[in-house]
């Protein structure tokens, strides 16, 4: 197995993990058969946990927002979207997609207690070198009754296998993106969660396995990413949390 310890880019070769990557691949963000891919799959399966907003001037808070992918899905369901992250180039492209761009770190959000409605943490705490510190801001920016939802990958040999050593030599996942170091146990996160007042439910989800088959033939043929119908590959729940999981929990009043 191909152990890379550092992702060569057009920055030179920088360690797993290192956020210069994303300046890097900032053209990549918004191709539907780029390396990111899989994040517009994911964020309309995230999306798809967000209920509409129940009063006027809701909050949405999208932690690690990246380039603003979740945007889309979120348009019609009656949020401010507001998206903190701490790459710039990202943010241009989330601005430029309806979503309030705030420069910051998701373990340290520049935002008061309380201020969202819903909190999202869409594939970034397996970034966080310190999870439980972002899984904490994330409740505290909570209101009461507030919904927290989020997806990343769990911490074990599996997970390992299929994120790491395989899927980053696949075209829907980057090179040295991830530190598997930083994986989050799925049991720890519920019992952080838990901590800070929110009870968390999870979930298994994949790529279904005929669509993303379909997709990477396509891609390998040089075709469009998406399906004839226009529709990408779906992630779809499944039995084991093992690998890639989703969360969600509303915080206590």
């Amino acid at each position: 197995m191909r152990d890379a310890a550092a992702a060569p880019t057009r920055s030179g070769v920088l360690p797993r993990n290192d956020p210069r990557q994303y300046d890097d691949l900032v053209d990549e963000w918004w191709r539907p058969d780029g390396v990111f891919a899989m994040l517009h799959w994911l964020a309309e399966a995230r999306a798809a946990l967000v209920p509409p907003a129940d009063r006027p001037g809701a909050l949405l808070v999208d932690l690690g927002c990246g380039a603003g992918l979740l945007a889309p899905h979120v348009a019609g369901k009656g949020y401010r979207h507001v998206g903190v992250d701490l790459t710039r180039s990202a943010l241009a492209q989330a601005a430029a997609h309806g979503v309030t761009p705030v420069n910051g770190d998701v373990t340290a959000a520049p935002l008061a207690d309380g201020c969202a409605d819903v909190v999202a943490a869409g594939e970034v705490l397996e970034h966080v070198p310190e999870w439980r510190g972002a899984v904490a801001e994330a409740c505290r920016l909570l209101r009461p009754g507030g919904l927290l939802v989020l997806d990343t990958l769990n911490d074990n040999f599996l997970s390992r296998l299929v994120a790491v050593h395989i899927g980053e030599r696949l075209p829907t996942v980057p090179r040295g993106i991830h530190d598997p170091r930083l994986f989050v146990d799925a049991r720890a996160l519920v019992a952080e969660c838990a901590r800070h007042g929110v009870t968390l439910q999870l979930r298994g989800v994949r790529p279904e396995v005929r669509g993303l088959l379909g997709w990477l033939l396509r891609r390998a043929r040089g075709a469009a990413g998406a399906a004839p119908d226009g529709r990408a590959p779906r992630i779809v729940p499944t039995r084991s949390t093992a690998v890639l999981y989703q969360g969600w929990g509303v915080r206590k009043g």
